[in-house]
């Protein structure tokens, strides 16, 4: 794993220097050639269940997460060379560098068994998100790269006063999971308590859960498009996996049930957050943004829930990946047509770019989950749990705020594709071709919502034992 995370780090330091558009998609290439040779070693060459130097570990949550990451870096990344094509280059060549140190820093934080370790690599995350975020250089993109690096750290920094209690708490020597679990039963359920709430407060930020879920809907706001595929879904993973890891730690201790009922209440409370302001946003990319808050939201609901829900959590996070990177690629076509994303001005894309429009309108069918969308699948597995428990409470407002989730979407979407259009057309024309290449992430979760092969049911599994 130190091998990768160097040669990953060094080819992303050569991005930096390159001098045009051709050198920075050949360094891509390289880069992403390195990242599908690591996904071949897991898969085939026997990586798979091993560790590396104790504080890394090839367990089947960090595989499940890396190979969604490296499809979405990927789609991101050389989806961004036509975004970017009339930018200058030397914020290009910057932007590209820290695309590459992000998926890196995001493939770490999957891999890592130690608390400290993840915690690095989480704010490692947060310095690339917000140079990437100041891309267009603007007073709003400065706005929102400085909050995301104040709130993320500030944040980071809550969550390890979190892990520093637990492993006191605990009288723990090292900072592995793995060696925290084996004698977290042990621990002052007080202390306990107070390190779980730090720790998930203080990580919430990264996976847009209440109550830090802002900055990253702003950090998305003004990102490029590209960009926002990955954070809001494969920074936003490492958020919720850094989560399930400390979850996981305390699932044999006393204070569990109180941990799922924290779980629960943030759940719910996000999916309030992120389907009332899907009402009230006037801006596609924040409209996508409240939706990854919602969607977090019900994932959280079924940690809280447990039993099923658990399994049905981690599997609508990785489908979430494929459909919401999908969107936001979508969404960097319409920026190309419209230069913007105002809701209430923009329309008739169906007769501008039909395969975006049909892209669009299938996304949105599909994270509201209708079949064939395989969040249809794990929200009604949530669901079944909440009413095999009795919480008939959660069921009520679940099915109200998906409810209105639903309205949302279909008005917002169905406007932007049929009604008049009432901006002036950006010079450019739409890149169908871009429509075609995020469209095929969406065919894949359909696939998967109507087939879940055995590897995925079996890693999931593994990844939900406790």
């Amino acid at each position: 794993m130190i091998i990768y995370l160097i040669i990953s780090v060094l080819i992303a330091a050569t991005a930096f220097a390159m001098k045009n558009r051709r050198q920075l998609f050949f360094i891509g290439v390289v880069f992403f050639g390195v990242q599908f040779a690591q996904a071949a070693l897991l898969l085939f060459g026997g990586l798979y269940g091993q560790t590396s130097t104790s504080i890394f570990s090839y367990d089947a949550a960090g595989t499940l997460f890396y190979l969604l990451l490296i499809v979405v870096a990927a789609y991101a990344y050389f989806h961004s060379e036509t975004y970017l094509k009339d930018d200058d280059i030397h914020h290009t060549r910057t932007y590209s560098g820290l695309m590459m140190l992000l998926t890196t820093a995001c493939a770490g934080v999957y891999f890592s068994s130690n608390m400290a370790v993840t915690w690095i690599l989480l704010e490692a995350t947060t310095l690339c998100s917000a140079g990437i975020v100041y891309h267009r250089r603007t007073s709003d993109a400065l706005e929102a790269a400085w909050k995301y690096l104040f709130v993320c750290s500030t944040g980071i920094a809550i969550a390890y006063l979190g892990i520093l209690l637990l492993c006191a708490t605990t009288r723990c020597e090292s900072l592995s999971y793995s060696a925290i679990a084996a004698v977290a039963q042990n621990g002052n359920p007080l202390y306990l308590k107070i390190s779980f709430l730090l720790i998930l407060c203080g990580y919430s930020c990264k996976a847009e859960l209440f109550p830090l879920y802002t900055v990253g809907v702003d950090a998305n706001f003004a990102a490029p498009s590209p960009a926002s595929a990955l954070i809001s879904t494969g920074l936003v993973n490492a958020g919720f996996l850094a989560i399930f890891r400390v979850y996981k730690v305390l699932a044999q201790t006393e204070i569990f049930p109180w941990v799922k009922n924290v779980l629960l209440l943030t759940g719910v409370c996000s999916l309030v957050i992120g389907a009332l302001f899907l009402r009230r946003t006037n801006n596609y990319k924040r409209f996508l943004s409240y939706s990854t808050v919602e969607n977090m939201g019900i994932a959280a609901i079924g940690l809280g829930i447990g039993g099923i829900g658990v399994w049905a959590a981690v599997f609508h996070v990785a489908c979430h990946t494929l459909i919401k990177s999908s969107l936001f690629l979508q969404m960097a076509v319409v920026r190309q047509v419209y230069n913007g994303y105002r809701i209430n001005r923009l329309g008739d894309y169906i007769r501008i770019n039909k395969v975006g429009a049909i892209g669009l309108l299938v996304g949105m069918v599909v994270l509201v989950a209708f079949p064939p969308s395989p969040l249809f699948v794990s929200e009604l597995m949530i669901l079944k749990q909440i009413v095999i428990f009795e919480k008939w409470w959660v069921v009520v407002a679940m099915i109200l705020l998906v409810c209105i989730v639903i309205y949302s979407f279909c008005s917002r979407l169905i406007r932007l594709c049929y009604q008049p259009n009432q901006d002036e057309l950006h010079p450019s024309q739409a890149d169908k071709l871009l429509s075609w290449s995020a469209l095929s992430l969406l065919c894949i979760a359909m696939i998967i919502g109507l087939w879940q092969p055995d590897v995925l049911v079996e890693m999931i599994n593994q990844i939900v034992k406790l």
